[in-house]
Formats: C-alpha cells, sequence, structure tokens
C-alpha cells in the first residue's frame, strides 16, 4: 500500500511550511550522509545528556527532528508531510501550522525523554512531529479518502486507514524509528513514546483550533 495523494481541491494557499520542511529535512539529512556519526551524535537529541546539561543541549530538541536515520526513515516520513502536511497547513494558516509542527516535535522529544532520561542513544527523526500533523488530519478531515496504489492500480481509501499504516509501519517494520543507533551502539530501536506523544499533541492542539475556529470539514 503506497499513497500517492488525497483530494487537495480545498486547499486555498501554497503550502509554503509544508514544502520547506520537506525540504529542509533532505538538505540535513544529505549534510548527514556527508558528516558522518560525528555530526549526528553532536546535533541528535541525547537523552542523558540533556539530563545533565539541559540548557547547552535545548538546540538539539530542534536539529533532532530534522534528522533521519535512513533513507527509508526519509522518504516515508515526506511522503506523508507531502500528502497530509498540505491540508492542516491549510486550517491552520502557514505561521499557526509551523508553531504546530515545532510544538509536536518537542512535545514527541519530551514524551520519549520522560521514559527514557538516563539514555545515550541519540534520538532524532521527524516521526514525532509528523504523528502530529495526522492526528490533526484525522481530527480535522475525518472523512477524507487518500489515493493509494495497490497492486498495480490506485484505489480511494479512508484517510484514518492509510495513517493506521504508518502507524504500522513506524511501530512495527523499524522503518521510520525517531531513534537511530550508529554502529558502535549496542542498543536501539524505535522510541514509542515519542510517535505517541507527537500524536496525541497533534490531537489536542487541533481539538482546541477547531473549537476556536469552527468545525472540521472534508479535505
Amino acid at each position: 500500500m503506497f499513497p500517492v495523494g488525497d483530494d487537495n481541491s480545498s486547499v486555498s494557499i501554497v503550502p509554503v511550511v509544508t514544502y520547506s520542511l520537506v525540504v529542509i529535512n533532505v538538505l540535513v539529512f544529505l549534510l548527514e550522509l556527508s558528516a558522518g556519526d560525528n555530526f549526528i551524535r553532536e546535533w541528535a537529541f541525547v537523552p542523558s545528556r540533556f539530563s545533565e546539561h539541559p540548557v547547552s543541549n535545548i538546540p538539539t530538541i530542534f536539529t533532532a527532528m530534522f534528522m533521519h536515520g535512513g533513507w527509508m526513515h526519509l522518504l516515508g516520513n515526506m511522503l506523508y508531510l507531502w500528502i497530509f502536511g498540505n491540508n492542516v497547513e491549510d486550517r491552520f494558516g502557514s505561521a499557526k501550522f509551523l508553531i504546530f509542527y515545532l510544538v509536536a516535535g518537542i512535545a514527541a522529544t519530551f514524551a520519549q525523554y520522560y521514559f527514557s532520561a538516563g539514555s545515550n542513544v541519540p534520538n532524532l527523526g521527524a516521526s514525532g512531529a509528523i504523528a502530529g500533523v495526522l492526528g490533526a488530519y484525522m481530527l480535522m478531515f475525518p472523512h477524507a479518502r487518500v489515493n493509494v496504489f495497490i497492486i498495480r492500480q490506485i484505489v480511494t481509501m479512508p484517510a484514518i486507514v492509510v495513517i493506521g499504516f504508518w502507524i504500522v509501519l513506524q511501530l512495527f517494520s523499524g522503518l521510520g524509528a525517531i531513534a537511530y543507533t550508529d554502529a558502535t551502539a549496542d542498543t536501539g530501536g524505535i522510541a514509542y513514546m515519542a510517535h505517541i506523544g507527537g500524536f496525541v499533541a497533534g490531537l489536542c492542539i487541533a481539538f482546541l483550533f477547531v473549537r476556536r475556529g469552527g468545525p472540521s470539514r472534508t479535505a
């Protein structure tokens, strides 16, 4: 199941923030590839390092959410951001959407940090912030449908099913893991609480926004 797009007929703005986020994530990943593990260790969010020196490590809260652990991690996240981000940005407005995205990413980071404050494993990835975008999309566009490529044909499926597929990939395949472990580390894996934290943050923020701005509509 490979999502290829949704109905953007209701989008009334050019989603410059969504496009910019995709470009920045790709550029940062290319920088990771060229700079190597030292770059990752310096700019990823390391829970134990943050516990020891929180002020000096504040920048990594933000830099980590633009880094990725591999091509599949990057491409999967950017595909879902590209498909669902523009609709959510249209509802929020570009400036508020950028704030929303960053807040969801921060919530994801600290949700994971709460359960692994002593971990030395670098945490990175846009998955937490994108989980927030998907949570907002589900609430704002509950009846939306997404075009999906399945076995040589394109079919239309409920967005909630496609988003559920992303969650399955994140939680069980490891392709979208936020936690990245370099070759010298002994442990690593998926930052489950980061996904949950980002998703819940997205739902809550979108709920407050919809209550103030009117009922949700179909994408």
